[in-house]
């Protein structure tokens, strides 16, 4: 299953794209998109029509996405939420099904604990996926995003093929 993981973000979006087979993992590209528009709706559209570019370059079968999160600012937590509704409406025009993750739940699937800083996360994502170098904070939040579906779908196959 190819996985592509997004941490949205107004000013930097990173995304994630791994293959999973059981339970190995492979890396196959990251990055950032780098928003520079100063106009919001142009940074949704930047956001909007890079997500769909990757996943047209890529072919993933599902996206995986962190949830917002309760910022101390209003509008902080506003401008995250149009910038998740560009990326996901990027994958629902491509017929991509959506998955949301709590930056709780990513942290706990990658780390081992919902606490973990990004310090901890950048490590892990480094060494699941054998990078050789450690990838940005951004990048690596993307990749943990997708490395946490790829768990979660590998459960949720193991739950169904256990004897009733």
């Amino acid at each position: 299953m190819r996985v592509l993981g997004i941490d949205p973000g107004s000013r930097i979006t990173g995304y994630g794209i791994i293959e999973a087979t059981g339970d190995r993992l492979v890396h196959v590209a990251s990055g950032c998109l780098k928003i520079t528009a100063n106009d919001l709706p142009q940074r949704m559209g930047t956001i909007f029509e890079g997500v769909s570019n990757i996943i047209r370059d890529y072919s993933p079968e599902v996206m995986a996405i962190e949830e917002v999160f309760i910022s101390r600012n209003p509008r902080s937590a506003l401008v995250l939420g149009h910038a998740r509704g560009a990326a996901i409406c990027s994958g629902v025009l491509l017929n991509l099904p959506i998955y949301e993750y709590s930056p709780r739940t990513i942290k706990q699937a990658t780390t081992g604990r919902g606490g973990a800083d990004k310090i901890q996360v950048q490590h892990m994502v480094k060494v699941l996926l054998g990078l050789r170098e450690q990838p940005s904070a951004d990048e690596a939040d993307a990749l943990a995003c997708a490395i946490c579906h790829s768990h979660s779908a590998r459960g949720d196959e193991r739950m169904q093929a256990a004897p009733q």
